[in-house]
């Protein structure tokens, strides 16, 4: 379901703590890096500090573009894969909304998403099934 990376997500990579990093590790930063960027957006929001809501909720929207979306390989990851292109679509549609209406109940809608999401991905490293049957690696990582 995950493509090799492109090139403006390899060069995220590269500026971040992620070198040597696998591409599960990879996934897990940038759900943490979202999911930072999604509780700035609401803090600054909270302060009345509209500028730097906007530049926040910009760089979660880089993440689930560049980062997530960006990684999918609709080819071999079929449904699933869909399946969360349309999830990070929906993400953006109402972070844009948020970002325009300046809506706290619209960025933690998509908070809640994402760490769902989250913490799925990162229950697929404790699982313990085999490597044929992981969804892993259908992923890629």
């Amino acid at each position: 379901m995950f493509s090799p990376f492109n090139a403006r997500a390899a060069f995220a990579y590269r500026q971040s703590s992620a070198e040597g990093a696998s591409p599960h590790q990879l996934i897990n930063l940038l759900f943490d890096g979202l999911l930072a960027s999604l509780r700035n957006a609401r803090a600054s929001l909270g302060r009345g500090d509209l500028v730097a809501k906007c530049e926040h909720l910009v760089k979660a929207v880089r993440y689930i573009e560049e980062g997530l979306k960006g990684g999918l390989n609709l080819a071999q990851g079929g449904e699933l894969a869909a399946n969360l292109r349309n999830l990070y679509d929906y993400c953006v549609r109402r972070l844009t909304l948020a970002n325009l209406r300046n809506d706290d109940a619209l960025l933690g809608e998509v908070v809640e998403l994402v760490e769902t999401l989250a913490e799925g991905w990162r229950g697929i490293a404790n699982a313990q099934a085999s490597p044929a049957s992981h969804p892993v690696s259908a992923l890629g990582a």
